[in-house]
């Protein structure tokens, strides 16, 4: 399969060719790389595959787009399956990749105002290639999609609920990005990304920290719009939202004129008096006194994004840092990184100021022995917005019905042998009262009680066998009839819960390991093979058999040769899908690949 990419931006067309053999991301070949930008009346600048080739006769966006077929017959490219472009804002809609008609190009237009510098932009891509290429596909791939999946805590504004509901909320971008950061991350640490805690810093003249836990983006620093967040090449970054009536009643100036400076006349550009990492560090060598306080400014932010997302996370395994300042500023990456030593996080001085990054290397730059790693890669969103279309254009063949049954998990808890000896006594074996329908498990006779700052919860189950160490499964709800904040985790992710109290007939036990355990499938090793499936992707569930016919998303498959397939779901999510008795649900076509390929 071979795809086509366009990433258009306000300034910029970047575009690549990928042959996509298989479904790893290093089975993806990159035909053709190509770059058009630093428009003038007199052309661009012209790039092809990392290499400088001179001007180009393009003197704006438009005039790009209509070059490129020629730049792809020149190599020899003129055969594609499909065309993808990158969108930078999809709304609460489009949450994935999507084929883009007259429907859904009429929504991403409305969607104009949260990104006034790329939407527009990045349509006029689409219709130039429509119009080139009337008979392909065209696809888009959103910027936004990856955060989608954020937490309410993480999404929500502390505005009137009017606001909220006309669609005032953090939506987060450079998703693209942030994913390939992490898929790469955990393939060059050799981990499953989902057992992976990191903060990816995507700086360039755009910036955003973003937070991901278990696979998925759990908070990003832009919010509504690309605004918000760190400082960048032009955008002030975050700002006290009280200056835009500040600076209408001292300066006269209406929303329009301060939004528009807070874009391009911001950031960097602002402080320094120019928009280029590369000017500012060689003017504040010279000793210029604002590019210096522009640097610490822009380390500062970021430094306090990446310590507020390990305490968002409960801890920090790696660092990523990527885009055109993360991957070639040796100096910024040490301005960020001091001062992060509390959290076991230390560079080592030569690995940083060594950094090669040919052929998607992702070289580890922290100090031996130290606990977090850093990492150093550069960003291949063209190549995950092709992998994406290519995962959505497989899916959308026809497949046959993958129903399963789905059991709803109340509240229980998994006990060790400390546990055990603490609530009943030294050496006492708990009593199996009934088996489950994973081979080998079972509930007690006995229970417990769970104890927190607020209230407590009796007559507990105990789920059978022992395990390492005690897990404690509510839902949403039960967490705070306790006054505890269980984060949302998948078994066995027991690091920075919460501590909680477990009551039993011999005494009590003070344990962590709380959590509200995240919906996933057990499925048969057959059962995957027929149904394409493997452990660690994360697929929607349609149970269209309910009162409510509710959709989950990001179900996680754990494959097993023991397992018998089956959804679990907690009692909040069961009441919401007005579930009553026994219910299948059904796996849709769409396979996410973040986990597949980690």
């Amino acid at each position: 399969m071979r795809i086509l990419v366009f990433n258009a931006g306000s300034s910029s067309l970047k575009f690549g060719v990928f042959d996509l053999s298989g479904a790893a991301l290093g089975q993806v070949q990159e035909c053709l790389r190509g770059t058009l930008d630093r428009f003038s009346p007199e052309g661009c600048e012209l790039k092809l595959s990392g290499q400088t080739e001179g001007r180009a006769a393009p003197r704006d966006l438009a005039e790009a787009a209509a070059h490129v077929p020629d730049l792809l017959a020149k190599a020899g490219l003129d055969r594609f399956d499909a065309i993808a472009h990158r969108i930078a804002h999809g709304g609460e809609r489009f949450d994935r990749a999507t084929r883009l008609d007259g429907s859904t190009l009429d929504q991403i237009r409305a969607l104009t105002p949260l990104a006034p510098l790329h939407n527009p932009a990045n349509l006029a891509a689409v219709e130039m290639a429509q119009r080139l290429w009337p008979d392909l596909p065209q696809w888009g791939v959103f910027d936004t999609a990856f955060h989608l999946a954020n937490p309410a805590r993480a999404t929500t504004y502390a505005v009137p609920e009017t606001w909220r509901a006309a669609g005032l909320r953090r939506y987060g971008f450079h998703g693209t990005s942030h994913k390939y950061v992490a898929m790469r991350t955990a393939e060059a640490l050799q981990t499953p990304l989902r057992e992976i805690r990191l903060v990816s810093l995507h700086l360039g003249n755009g910036a955003s920290a973003c937070a991901i836990a278990g696979g998925q983006s759990v908070d990003s620093s832009m919010g509504l719009t690309p605004l918000e967040g760190l400082v960048m090449g032009t955008r002030s970054g975050d700002v006290d939202p009280g200056l835009f009536g500040f600076l209408h009643r001292q300066m006269g100036l209406n929303a329009a004129e301060v939004e528009d400076a807070l874009y391009r006349e911001s950031g960097l550009l602002a402080l320094a008096g120019v928009a280029d990492m590369r000017e500012v560090e060689a003017r504040a060598a010279s000793g210029d006194a604002a590019a210096q306080l522009a640097i610490n400014i822009y380390a500062y932010r970021a430094r306090k994004y990446v310590g507020a997302y390990a305490a968002a996370m409960g801890g920090l395994d790696a660092l990523v840092f990527t885009g055109g300042i993360g991957e070639n500023s040796a100096s910024m990456r040490r301005r960020i990184c001091d001062g992060l030593e509390f959290l076991g996080l230390r560079l080592d001085d030569d690995r940083n100021t060594t950094v090669d990054l040919d052929n998607r290397a992702a070289p580890q730059i922290q100090a031996y022995g130290a606990r977090v790693n850093v990492l150093v890669t550069q960003t291949a969103e063209q190549l995950m917005i092709a992998q994406e279309v290519a995962e959505a254009m497989r899916a959308a063949q026809p497949m046959p019905k993958r129903r399963l049954p789905v059991a709803v998990s109340a509240r229980h808890v998994h006990l060790d042998r400390a546990a055990v000896d603490a609530l009943f006594g030294a050496g006492y074996d708990l009593t199996p009262a009934r088996p489950l329908r994973q081979k080998g498990h079972w509930a007690a006779e006995e229970r417990v009680a769970l104890e927190g700052p607020k209230g407590r919860l009796e007559h507990v189950a105990i789920l059978g066998p022992l395990r390492p160490h005690t897990q404690v499964e509510v839902s949403r709800t039960d967490s705070f009839a306790l006054g505890l904040d269980a984060p949302v985790r998948q078994s066995g992710d027991i690091d920075g819960t919460p501590r909680i109290r477990l009551h039993g007939p011999a005494g009590a036990y003070d344990t962590t390991g709380l959590m509200v355990a995240a919906r996933h499938i057990h499925m048969s090793a057959d059962d995957a093979r027929a149904w394409a499936l493997a452990d660690g992707d994360m697929v929607d569930v349609s149970l269209d058999q309910t009162a409510r016919g509710l959709t989950f998303t990001h179900v996680l498959v754990r494959v097993s040769d023991k397992a018998l397939t089956e959804m679990h779901i907690d009692t909040d999510e069961a009441n919401a899908a007005g579930i009553v008795g026994a219910v299948d649900g059904e796996i849709m076509g769409d396979v996410a690949i973040t986990a597949r390929h980690a």
